[in-house]
């Protein structure tokens, strides 16, 4: 498969560039920092430089026009404000799945977070607030489309070392999940078409990944 991944210089992208690539699938990293792109080929992916905040639906299609599924790992990080969150986490998304649109590519996974459709505590930091709004509203975004979407709410997540486990379902308990996991889970989603139409929750857990992700594939 090729493979498109937006925020491709991200904790998971770039463990997800590896795990394709070491299949031999062709991972593509969408990256708005030239300097990054020599990381991103240490990892077996291809670096395109594309900022998802200023380009346009019809550039970025430019770069899916031979690509099997993107994949929206992009997040506008610690230390930006409520407006970036909105820019990146919402609209960024939306763009992508215009130029997924426009280039004819169906298959998009949507990493979101746990905890979008849930109000916030009160007291909760306004920026992690707009954070949420905004995952949730790429979610809304992508669901109403006519595309093969898939959205994975994972829980916090860690650096620790991949297990191969998790718990996998449409709602989880609360908990941590390694970044390498969730990349695990990423690549046997798209392994399975037909978890398309699902939003599902993931946390650290017993199951094996592929036999957690093959659970949902019977409808």
């Amino acid at each position: 498969m090729r493979v498109v991944i937006a925020g491709g210089h991200g904790k998971i992208a770039r463990l997800l560039h590896r795990d394709l690539a070491a299949r031999g699938d062709v991972p593509v990293g969408l990256i708005r920092n030239p300097d990054h792109a020599a990381a991103l080929r240490a990892d077996g992916a291809v670096p395109v430089l594309a900022d998802l905040e200023h380009v346009t639906a019809g550039d970025l299609a430019a770069h899916l026009t031979d690509a099997d599924a993107v994949v929206f790992a992009a997040g506008a990080g610690p230390g930006s404000g409520a407006a970036r969150k909105d820019t990146v986490d919402r609209a960024a998304a939306a763009l992508l799945a215009d130029a997924a649109r426009t280039a004819g590519v169906r298959r998009y996974l949507l990493v979101s977070s746990m905890g979008v459709d849930r109000d916030p505590p009160p007291g909760t930091d306004e920026v992690f607030v707009a954070y949420l709004r905004a995952k949730k509203a790429a979610e809304d975004d992508l669901t109403r489309r006519d595309l093969d979407w898939t959205v994975l709410r994972p829980g916090r997540l860690t650096d620790d070392p991949p297990t191969g486990h998790v718990t996998l379902d449409r709602q989880v308990p609360r908990g941590p999940i390694s970044r390498a996991d969730v990349a695990a889970v990423l690549v046997a989603l798209l392994d399975a078409p037909a978890t398309a139409g699902l939003t599902l929750e993931t946390v650290a857990g017993p199951t094996p990944v592929t036999a957690a992700v093959t659970a949902h594939t019977d409808g």
